[in-house]
């Protein structure tokens, strides 16, 4: 099987090359089911993860039709899932908290030009060479804090102002508000998590997240339970896609969201390419880098202008599509033709789905981000133990942009040092 080296720099998606070899039936069947699978599984993470960024959940379902469908068409892999990422939560969230959902938007649209300038410049190589400490030190930050964003709607708590962006002053008002707990909210969310877990144990095959969703709901309607639902807190979910409209754009709009529209190409290129890794690990094959980067860059140009959020390449969701069986990008294409299709007929029913179900499975996904044996591991090590450390501790601390550079340049200062040590070695 070839691995593609010789042109992992070219300029060609992944998908023309497929349709060149020669695409048959057996192939294509083979995609669809890998698709109704990533679907299944796509569905409720994408409404989650719109949620818990602080918008309504046809932002998710948005990025993952439209967002999915080029990263798939346009992109230099041939197995990766681009829709929203649990990984831009963070960034998500405060964004809008900042600038409104018009200037969410605007960044998602600033950040997908930034994007695509990088893969036309070739720079795609040099963000595959961030440090692994790094990497796990930022996907492990983002995990807890993630994780801390749903322990309101995880056990229903009511708090008396603002739920506070950074980590140190969140905590300590979930704490206050402790006393507000719902018994019957937090048995709904941690049920939701237990439920994933034991179906992802016991019979890995089957769609955990969308049984676990489903069973949860069919309860808190059957009982009349007392919780908060999609449709009680965000009204009737909209059963279609809306019509392409610009951002609004203004000077001072766009320069009050370049640094971070930074901060999401930045995260947005190391996460999609880390995930190309990772399918490239699984079967042996050989993405194009610049070609990837540059189909996540019109995938988010595209997202923005439908009203979706921001979209990347989606490890889980890429591994599940491998497993399922996929053997092209014509998988993803239809995966998100699959989401389409499940919007339009089942968004009336999606509005039952409680909020706490929604934070359960987060609670899932991040369990399943942070990479809990490679962090135990880099400590072992003094120099990556301090990368690791800086790179999680001030993601938690500060933000995700700070963390990763500072990250960066801890370990270049050590690179440096060692280049030093065996330079003075080799004069003498």
């Amino acid at each position: 099987m070839p691995d593609g080296s010789a042109t992992a720099h070219v300029y060609r998606p992944k998908l023309a090359t497929i349709l060149a070899e020669g695409y048959n039936l057996d192939w294509l069947r083979r995609d669809l089911l890998a698709a109704l699978t990533v679907a299944i599984v796509a569905l409720p993470l994408s409404m989650a993860i719109a949620v818990a960024s602080g918008v309504s959940p046809e932002r998710g379902l948005y990025a993952a039709v439209i967002g999915g469908f080029l990263v798939s068409a346009l992109g230099g892999s041939r197995y990766q899932i681009g829709g929203p990422a649990g990984a831009f939560i963070v960034l998500v969230a405060a964004t809008v908290s900042k600038f409104g959902l018009d200037g969410l938007l605007l960044t998602v649209f600033i950040s997908g030009f930034m994007l695509t300038l990088i893969g036309l410049l070739r720079l795609g190589t040099l963000i595959r060479y961030i440090p692994h400490a790094v990497t796990v030190g930022f996907t492990c930050g983002i995990a807890v804090t993630i994780f801390a964003s749903q322990l309101r709607d995880l056990a229903g708590l009511k708090l008396s102002g603002a739920e506070p962006g950074q980590l140190l002053p969140k905590l300590v008002v979930l704490g206050q508000a402790l006393p507000t707990i719902s018994p019957i909210t937090l048995a709904v969310g941690v049920g939701t998590a237990a439920l994933i877990f034991l179906v992802r144990r016991l019979a890995p095959t089957w769609p955990g997240m969308l049984i676990a969703v489903t069973l949860a709901t069919l309860a808190a309607w059957l009982f009349h339970l007392p919780v908060e639902t999609i449709g009680s807190h965000f009204g009737q979910l909209p059963s279609g896609v809306p019509t392409l409209r610009l951002p609004a754009f203004s000077t001072a709009a766009v320069l009050a969201v370049l640094p971070t529209a930074l901060s999401f190409t930045l995260l947005g290129a190391v996460e999609s390419l880390l995930s190309a890794k990772v399918a490239d690990g699984m079967t042996g094959r050989k993405h194009r880098y610049n070609m990837e980067v540059v189909a996540q860059g019109v995938a988010n140009v595209a997202s923005a202008l439908f009203g979706g959020i921001s979209v990347t390449g989606t490890i889980a969701r890429t591994a599940t599509n491998i497993r399922a069986g996929a053997v092209s990008p014509v998988s993803g294409m239809a995966h998100a033709v699959f989401v389409l299709v499940f919007m339009l007929v089942a968004s009336p029913l999606a509005s039952f789905i409680p909020l706490a179900t929604l934070a359960g499975v987060l609670v899932v996904v991040c369990w399943n981000m942070a990479e809990k044996e490679d962090f135990v591991r880099l400590l072992y090590g003094w120099r990556s133990a301090s990368v690791l450390l800086a790179t999680f501790g001030l993601t938690l601390i500060e933000d995700l942009t700070f963390g990763i550079i500072a990250g960066c340049v801890l370990a270049a200062a050590f690179a440096l040092a060692d280049r030093v040590m065996r330079s003075r070695r080799t004069g003498a």
